[in-house]
């Protein structure tokens, strides 16, 4: 109702509100009506109230979504009407034109009187919209039964969920009262609903109530505590399910009121990353920024967050063609779209890698392309080093020639002390990185962290699916522990070490507590609503190659460095010299050439004495020349440089 509709209900209330301004028994200060004066002067007010109107925007509000907001609106348009009726006035009391000479009174009185009744016709309107709607939601509502449901946490996520869903007819929440383990709120009421007891209560309540559900809306819950939680309702039968977390309600993703089942996630979660927003917008905004391995799971993640800084392009560079075009479609479709190019390329192509860097002139690289399944390049040891020593060196060098301000290189907890292929030349694309920070102005740096949860390859995504086929869930060794972030935690953390680097830091992310991977396989098959050992079966398989039973991030207190973020240190972590560095490289290079894996491993551990990789299973072997391999020999150990 935005067309003639509205505009004739205008009319009549502004014609209405007029002739009862002139009227004696409301104006006092008139005694005797004037009706053909009143008739004349009506168009003359209507006009210029309507220009007002008009041109103000006050025929913009759809009426059913009227707010406290639009008052503001009409009450300018009316203080501009008066404003220019009373000028008017004024002015044509020293003219001859005495019969548009509206008394002062009869203009505040209709004023008042007529936009008071526009404001009045839409608040009208809104309210029969909502009553109109919350009919429609009830018998909606008739056809699909609410659930009994009891919050956990009477906290201000508890109160703010309580609110929505008491004033949301379509809630599928029938919500029956709090549960609170703060004994001092037992008996009180938060949001118009009474703290019904303890979590020990629980029980008792949900049968006395007859509940079937229960909602965690703790402030700040901890993965333990939520656990514990759901531990306690599985026991008693209830379906547990929890309110989205805090960074999701602050990036829009869902709304407080779209309680969702819990996640593995909700489990290992710890407090929101807090950034250093400042030093972050300084390092990012306005910058033509390169991100390799931008169709991945962190690189993807990279290209979401680096998009909430304003850079000024993003050069999505990637092999996989159909990563690339699904993060480039995400990002031209998002709510905030940022400039950017997508780039197929291979970052061990040197010549189509040099071309992008001269044509783009990227300011800041986050190098996140990279081989990372540990059993796969304890096959393939030739790629392993091609990819990550060699692609990483390129690129470095690329960087410094291009006079690039900051590198930096996604790396991991598997290259400390190193057992595997691929941790260990992670490893050596730290130490590559190290010495190219001794060459060029370019701040080098690189970050640690642990496994990221539901990225591609890892437990998550691979437990999921073994338990919706029905099992056995494999897990390596019941003892077999790791770090986990989430993926948007590891990529804000990323971007943060980059914004605090020099250059030559080797940064190491607070990780938490490690998990158990059994813990992490039985909590999913729960979450899935199934018991562990009895709907579904867990069947060790040992440790595979290159695998450790417990993983190390050099979290000891003597081998770091606060920073300004609390989560962020940097590694006291020795470096090598440039000639340990290029004798490294060139061993390397004649074995990848000789395609000798035996080699390879030869070369990784003497040149890294940190570094464990043992030769796996002969059949496990790619064939190689024997001829190849006896020419390489090994150059001196790595020394350190203290």
């Amino acid at each position: 109702m935005r067309g003639p509709a509205q505009f004739l209900a205008d009319v009549v209330v502004l014609c209405a509100a007029f002739i009862l301004a002139y009227l004696p028994a409301i104006n006092v200060q008139i005694n005797v009506f004037f009706p053909e004066v009143a008739l004349t002067q009506v168009f003359f007010v209507l006009f210029i109230e309507f220009s007002v109107l008009y041109l103000i925007g006050a025929y913009s509000i759809i009426w059913r979504y009227v707010s406290i907001g639009d008052i503001k609106i009409f009450a300018g348009a009316a203080s501009i009407s008066a404003a220019i009726l009373l000028s008017f006035r004024f002015i044509l009391g020293f003219t001859a034109f005495n019969l548009w000479q509206i008394p002062i009174s009869v203009i505040l009185i209709q004023t008042v009187l007529g936009f008071g009744g526009l404001l009045g016709i839409r608040v009208l309107r809104r309210i029969l919209y909502e009553f109109n709607e919350k009919n429609a939601a009830a018998s909606r509502l008739m056809r699909r039964k609410r659930t009994p449901t009891l919050l956990i946490g009477a906290g201000r996520t508890g109160a703010s969920l309580a609110r929505e869903v008491s004033g949301r007819a379509d809630s599928e929440l029938d919500v029956r009262g709090f549960i609170d383990d703060d004994v001092h709120k037992v008996g009180g009421r938060v949001a118009g609903l009474k703290v019904l007891g303890t979590t020990g209560d629980l029980g008792r309540i949900a049968g006395e109530l007859s509940v079937t559900q229960a909602v965690i809306t703790l402030d700040n819950a901890q993965g333990r505590e939520i656990r514990r939680l759901i531990e306690l309702c599985t026991s008693l039968g209830l379906k547990t399910r929890i309110v989205p977390a805090l960074n999701e309600l602050a990036e829009g993703r869902h709304s407080i009121s779209r309680v969702r089942d819990v996640s593995i996630e909700d489990l290992l979660g710890r407090e929101p990353v807090r950034l250093l927003d400042e030093n972050i917008e300084h390092y990012l905004a306005g910058r033509t920024i390169m991100v390799t391995g931008a169709g991945g799971s962190i690189g993807a993640e990279l290209v979401r967050q680096i998009g909430r800084y304003r850079p000024g392009k993003i050069l999505l560079v990637e092999r996989y063609e159909f990563g690339l075009f699904e993060i480039d479609r995400e990002i031209q479709t998002s709510e905030f779209p940022i400039a950017r190019v997508p780039l197929i390329a291979d970052i061990c192509d040197r010549e189509r890698m040099g071309a992008i860097f001269e044509t783009y002139r990227p300011e800041i690289v986050f190098h996140a392309a990279a081989h990372k399944h540990v059993p796969l390049m304890e096959i393939n040891t030739t790629e392993a080093v091609k990819n990550n020593i060699f692609a990483t060196r390129l690129l470095g060098e690329l960087a410094g020639e291009s006079g690039v301000r900051s590198f930096v290189l996604v790396s991991t907890d598997k290259a400390v002390n190193p057992a595997s292929v691929m941790g260990a030349t992670k490893r050596a694309a730290e130490i590559v990185l190290q010495d190219l920070g001794t060459r060029y102005k370019t701040a080098f740096v690189a970050v640690r962290f642990g496994n990221v949860l539901g990225s591609a390859g890892s437990a998550v995504p691979i437990f999921a699916e073994q338990i919706r086929k029905g099992g056995p869930v494999t897990v390596t060794d019941p003892k077999m522990t790791r770090y986990f972030m989430t993926i948007p935690e590891a990529s804000q953390l990323v971007i943060q070490a980059g914004a605090l680097g020099k250059g030559g830091e080797i940064f190491v992310l607070d990780m938490g507590e490690p998990v158990r991977i059994l813990d992490l396989a039985e909590d999913m098959i729960r979450l899935s609503g199934l018991t562990p050992y009895e709907d579904i079966e867990i069947v060790f398989t040992g440790a595979r190659p290159g695998e450790k039973i417990f993983e190390e991030l050099e979290m000891t207190g003597e081998n770091l460095v606060r920073t300004e973020h609390p989560k962020v240190f940097i590694g006291k972590i020795a470096t090598y010299s440039s000639e340990a560095v290029s004798a490294m490289l060139a061993d390397l290079r004649r074995a990848v050439s000789a395609a000798d894996d035996a080699a390879i491993r030869r070369m990784l551990n003497h040149h890294l004495p940190e570094a464990t990789v043992d030769m796996p299973d002969a059949d496990m072997l790619p064939a190689a020349p024997e001829d190849k391999s006896a020419g390489i020999t090994s150059s001196p150990r790595l020394r350190l440089v203290e």
